[in-house]
C-alpha cells in the first residue's frame, strides 16, 4: 500500500509564496535558453567566446595598455615602443584633436561652436524626453534651433562673420547631418502625401522628383552642386558651397524619406480613413490626428535607417573639397611627422560615427517599444 503524503504544516490559504526554481529565472535561465539550449548553440557560443578572446585582448593591449598618448612625432612614438608599430600612437589624435573638431574655425570664435553644441543638446532633449515639463513650448525652440545655430556659426548681426570655407571636422559633419535630418523629414512627409494625392498634377510632380533623386547617386548631385549650379544663376551671383551641399543632401534624403513614409501610409488599413471620413474630419485633420501618427509609427525603422545612411554619407563632401573628419585626417597624415598613422586616424573617426549611429538606432528601438500597441498580432 502506497504511503500517504505528509500533512501540510499550513492551514488552507496560508501557504507562503515560494521562489521559482533557480533554473527557470535569472542569469542561469537566460544562459540556458539563449546560449546552451542545443548542441548547435553550445558550439556557436564556444566558438564566439574563442573568437572574442582572440580579438579583444590584443586590441585592448594595442589601443590602451601599450599605446602612446603624448609625443611630438610618429618617430618619437615608435621610439617609446619595444617594437615599432606594436601599439597605437594616439599622440597624433591628441595633437590634432582641436583640428578634428573645429577644422579651420577661428580659435577666438570657437566659443560659438561650443555654444551651438550645447544648444543642440537642449534641442534634442525635448524630442527624446516626452515627459519634459512644458514640452510643447520647447518645440518652438527646437524649430528655431537650426536658424539660431546658422547665425551663430556664420556670424553677422553683431557677430564677426566666419566663412563656411573654415568649417571642417566633426563640426562640419554635425552641421550637414543635423540640417539634413531636420529638414528632410518634413519635406519627405510632404512628398509622400503628394505622391498619394488624388490631384494628378501634384502626384506627377512628386513622382518625378522622387524617382529622379533616387535614380542619381549622391556624389553626382554633390558635383552638380559644387560645379554646375552657378551656371544656372544670374551673372555675378555667388552661392555658398556649403549651402548648396546642404540643399542637395536635404533633397536627396527627403526623397528616400518620402518612400519610407509612403510605405507606412499604405500599411494603414482603409478602415482608418473611412473612420476619419465618418467623423467629418477634413483631409488635413484626418492626416494629422489619425493617419500620419500611425504611418510614422510603422515607418520608424526605415526613417532612422535613412537618417543613419545620410549621416554616414556626409563623408562624401570630401570629394568636392570640404574637409570633413576624413579630410582633416588625410591632410594631417600628409605631414611627414605623422605619416604612417592611418590606422589610428580611421579607427578614431570610425568610433565617432559608430557612437552617433548606434545612439540613433537605440533611440529607434526605444520608440518602437514605446509606441507598440500590439496591432495586428
Amino acid at each position: 500500500m502506497a504511503e500517504s503524503a505528509p500533512p501540510s504544516r499550513y492551514a488552507p490559504g496560508t501557504h507562503p509564496d515560494l521562489p521559482p526554481p533557480v533554473r527557470t529565472t535569472g542569469p542561469i535561465a537566460w544562459a540556458h535558453q539563449n546560449l546552451f539550449s542545443s548542441p548547435l548553440n553550445i558550439f556557436l557560443t564556444l566558438a564566439g567566446l574563442w573568437l572574442l578572446y582572440s580579438i579583444i585582448p590584443p586590441l585592448v593591449e594595442w589601443a590602451f595598455i601599450k599605446s602612446v598618448w603624448s609625443a611630438a612625432s610618429r618617430a618619437e612614438c615608435w621610439d617609446r615602443m619595444e617594437v615599432a608599430e606594436e601599439a597605437a600612437c594616439w599622440a597624433f589624435i591628441n595633437r590634432r584633436f582641436e583640428f578634428f573638431v573645429y577644422g579651420f574655425y577661428p580659435e577666438a570664435e570657437r566659443w560659438r561652436v561650443n555654444l551651438c553644441f550645447v544648444m543642440m543638446i537642449l534641442a534634442i532633449f525635448p524630442v527624446l524626453y516626452d515627459r519634459m515639463p512644458g514640452r510643447r513650448h520647447w518645440f518652438w525652440y527646437v524649430a528655431a534651433f537650426p536658424f539660431l545655430a546658422g547665425w551663430l556659426l556664420v556670424g553677422g548681426f553683431g557677430l564677426a562673420p566666419v566663412g563656411t570655407d573654415d568649417f571642417g571636422g566633426f563640426m562640419l559633419t554635425l552641421v550637414i547631418g543635423v540640417t539634413g535630418i531636420s529638414f528632410s523629414l518634413p519635406i519627405g512627409i510632404a512628398l509622400a502625401l503628394g505622391r498619394t494625392s488624388d490631384l494628378p498634377v501634384l502626384r506627377m510632380l512628386c513622382v518625378l522628383f522622387i524617382e529622379f533623386i533616387r535614380g542619381v547617386p549622391l556624389i553626382a548631385l554633390l558635383f552638380v552642386a559644387s560645379t554646375m549650379l552657378n551656371y544656372f544663376l544670374p551673372p555675378g551671383t555667388t552661392f555658398d558651397l556649403l549651402m548648396r551641399v546642404l540643399i542637395m543632401v536635404t533633397l536627396f534624403s527627403s526623397a528616400y524619406i518620402a518612400e519610407v513614409v509612403r510605405g507606412g501610409l499604405q500599411g494603414i488599413p482603409k478602415g482608418q480613413v473611412e473612420a476619419a471620413d465618418s467623423l467629418g474630419l477634413s483631409y488635413w485633420k484626418a492626416q494629422r490626428l489619425i493617419i500620419l501618427p500611425q504611418a510614422l509609427k510603422i515607418s520608424i525603422p526605415g526613417i532612422v535607417n535613412t537618417f543613419i545612411g545620410l549621416y554616414k554619407d556626409t563623408t562624401l563632401v570630401l570629394i568636392i573639397g570640404l574637409l570633413d573628419p576624413l579630410g582633416i585626417g588625410r591632410s594631417s597624415l600628409a605631414d611627414s611627422a605623422w605619416a604612417g598613422l592611418a590606422r589610428e586616424m580611421y579607427l578614431f573617426i570610425a568610433v565617432f560615427f559608430f557612437l552617433c549611429c548606434f545612439g540613433m538606432s537605440r533611440y529607434s528601438l526605444y520608440l518602437e517599444r514605446k509606441l507598440d500597441t500590439g496591432y495586428g498580432r
